[in-house]
């Protein structure tokens, strides 16, 4: 793969989907990870540094090092951040629920993301960048109308290890790049221990359609994350 034609690809299609939308810019919520430090790189080479917001949308299971890492590459773009805490949000969810299911909070807390963004999209008529790679969007690793809620997805075809490889084309720092991936839902929760594998095998067994029982399981049951809601046609 020629990284630096995949580059101006991604760049041409954000600049293209704003324009279309008559769209001021983008917001991304940085992560301090490798996917959307990239996309939010990607934004600034497509539409500029003054027309791209981060968001930093730190959560009590968060580790300091994320917003460390997120701060490191706004600095480094020259863009604008604003920072929200969620904890008091996820604090008032919790007060309404009787028992406490950390998955399910998990998920919780990646849709409050989704509405923080929403909120500076619609108030700066920006679109959202959504993070997510080719690789965890064909097995459903994403939450519904939490970080699968975008407008667009630069980096949707790419795997994590092309997403990887773009990257280091692209200059970013190299501790971004060599971060654990984590969506930080949960305490000590990592990308490739939910999944059960690491990144390298799991693009293996998807761009070469070897068949895996439990990657077979995941892309069939996450089928419904990947489609609009269907009509029941009358």
């Amino acid at each position: 793969m020629d990284y630096v034609i995949v580059e101006k690809r991604i760049e041409d299609f954000i600049a293209k989907r704003v324009k279309a939308a008559k769209a001021r810019g983008v917001v991304v919520g940085l992560s301090g990870g490798l996917d959307s430090a990239l996309v939010a790189t990607l934004s600034v080479k497509a539409v500029g540094p003054e027309n791209v917001l981060g968001a930093l949308l730190p959560s009590p299971t968060n580790s300091p090092v994320d917003i460390i890492d997120a701060r490191l590459i706004a600095e480094k773009l020259g863009i604008r951040t604003h920072t929200v805490p969620l904890k008091s949000i996820i604090d008032a969810f919790k007060l309404q629920f009787e028992h406490q299911d950390e998955r399910a909070l998990g998920n919780l807390t990646a849709r409050i993301r989704m509405c923080v963004l929403y909120y500076y999209a619609n108030h700066m008529n920006y679109l959202v960048a959504g993070t997510g790679n080719k690789s965890e969007l064909s097995i459903g690793y994403f939450t519904k109308y939490g970080d699968g809620g975008c407008d667009f997805l630069p980096i949707g075809d790419l795997y994590k290890t092309q997403v990887r490889e773009l990257a280091k084309s692209m200059g970013l720092p190299q501790v971004i790049i060599d971060r654990t991936p984590t969506a930080g839902l949960w305490p000590g929760q990592t990308d490739e221990e939910e999944i059960g594998m690491t990144y390298e095998e799991l693009d293996r067994i998807l761009s070469h359609k070897t068949e895996d029982i439990r990657v077979s399981k995941l892309v069939a049951s996450s089928k419904h994350k990947r489609e609009t809601p269907e009509v029941c046609k009358l």
